[in-house]
């Protein structure tokens, strides 16, 4: 399988062509044949113009690459080789929704021919891609598993909004249904990940890291989290408390703040799900999920207790929100917590404006019933910094100042302007 890709005598093919498809299709578009799948006919547009619609690739990227956009699924059957980049988001009530996933495996069995490969690298709870996809694949293609076809499963590891580590920088870890399907798969990985790749003992060992990954994160930012509500009752600045503990040299350096996205604030429910259909209560991991699902509406109430402070009227103030992507300095509003400060003032009877210079003020209104002004206007008696996207690092203090009323009060929520403004009204997490 290898060889023929090098060779391109055979097609590899991406589906879901989003901020983890869209650069894994380009790099290795550079080298072998390559279609990029998607459902979403506007979006194909866009790239077929060499727009990336996610807003993280400039149209260099898509030179020399040998590519062709599809939403067809009979296009697929030209394919030997499938990755699966689809989002696995979760429902309204935190349970895994599996539609994407499990609709891009429906296309692929219907696409699927012996001597085929599959390699899923959406995030999923251990034993999803055997127990979930392969039933799908063998039942809607009609052929059978590890005879006819191969698996993999390579669990994505791009960060958006960093340009660093990019798909080549970043060592890949693989796994395969065999020894063979392993040596293919990481051979292929090979083409286009400089960093090199890691082979994992196992599918569901390869399943299983990439979920610990972020819920490592996510426990130990909402340990910060819980810090700084017990530091804030004590009148202590976390950002102080962590800058002093930070001189010890094994000190591991997290930091409070909102925790949303595709990725941390959705992976642990995947892994608290497997946990409770097999009969554990996963106990820290759900704790730390509910202190980090709860500080956007920590930092509103926070907020509006501050302004009743200085003997204002809730009802009648006016708040600022800047930022509203899930992080600094992309376009994605997937799951922003930012959207839980915003309705909690508005639920007080706060006015509030928001503005960010990467969101899409259309998304935003259909996700989440608020969009976004312009610039800011008039006088607010809060300025909420709830993203540190670039353009908001480096403001004078005359820009706050000269935009808030009588006894104003900046709301930083990561510190950043932490002893920057010495005669405005400051608090942070």
């Amino acid at each position: 399988m290898y060889q023929e890709l090098k060779e391109k005598k055979k097609k590899l093919a991406v589906l879901g062509l989003g901020y983890v498809g869209l650069p894994i299709a380009l790099e290795f578009a550079k080298n072998i044949k390559v279609l990029g799948f998607d459902i979403n006919e506007e979006r194909l547009d866009k790239m077929r113009n060499s727009i990336d619609p996610s807003g993280e690739l400039d149209s260099s990227k898509f030179s020399n690459c040998d590519i062709e956009f599809t939403s067809s699924v009979d296009k697929l059957k030209e394919a030997s080789f499938f990755i699966v980049t689809v989002p696995t988001p979760i429902d309204e009530h935190n349970l895994p929704d599996l539609k994407p996933l499990l609709g891009a495996t429906k296309f692929i069995g219907q696409a699927l021919k012996k001597g085929d490969y599959v390699v899923y690298e959406s995030t999923v709870y251990p034993g999803c891609t055997e127990e979930d996809c392969i039933p799908i694949l063998e039942e809607t293609s009609g052929l059978k598993f590890n005879t006819d076809f191969k698996l993999g499963y390579s669990p994505e590891r791009i960060n958006p909004g960093d340009s660093e580590h990019t798909i080549s920088r970043i060592l890949k870890v693989v796994s395969g249904s065999d020894p063979e399907a392993l040596d293919n798969i990481a051979k292929t990985y090979e083409i286009i990940v400089k960093a090199g790749v890691y082979k994992a003992r196992s599918i569901r060992v390869a399943e299983a890291a990439k979920i610990i990954e972020n819920t490592q994160r996510d426990v130990n930012i909402a340990l910060m989290n819980e810090l700084s509500i017990i530091f804030n009752k004590m009148g202590i600045n976390t950002y102080d408390v962590l800058e002093a503990a930070g001189t010890k040299w094994n000190f591991i350096r997290f930091q409070p703040g909102l925790v949303g996205g595709h990725c941390i604030g959705v992976d642990p429910y995947y892994l608290t799900y497997k946990a409770q259909e097999l009969g554990y209560h996963a106990q820290v991991i759900n704790s730390g999920r509910y202190v980090n699902d709860s500080m956007g509406f920590y930092v509103a109430k926070q907020t509006v207790k501050k302004i009743i402070a200085t003997g204002k009227d809730v009802s009648k103030s006016r708040v600022l929100v800047m930022g509203a992507t899930f992080k600094e300095n992309v376009e994605d509003t997937r799951n922003s917590k930012v959207a839980d400060v915003v309705k909690e003032l508005i639920s007080y009877g706060v006015s509030v404006d928001v503005v960010d210079p990467k969101a899409d003020a259309d998304e935003l209104k259909k996700e989440y019933g608020f969009s976004l002004i312009p610039e800011p206007s008039g006088k607010y008696d809060a300025i909420i910094i709830a993203v540190n996207h670039k353009e908001y690092l480096n403001l004078p203090a005359t820009w706050f100042s000269d935009r808030m009323n009588k006894d104003g009060l900046v709301v930083d929520i990561k510190g950043v302007y932490k002893g920057r403004l010495p005669e405005i009204g400051y608090w942070s997490l």
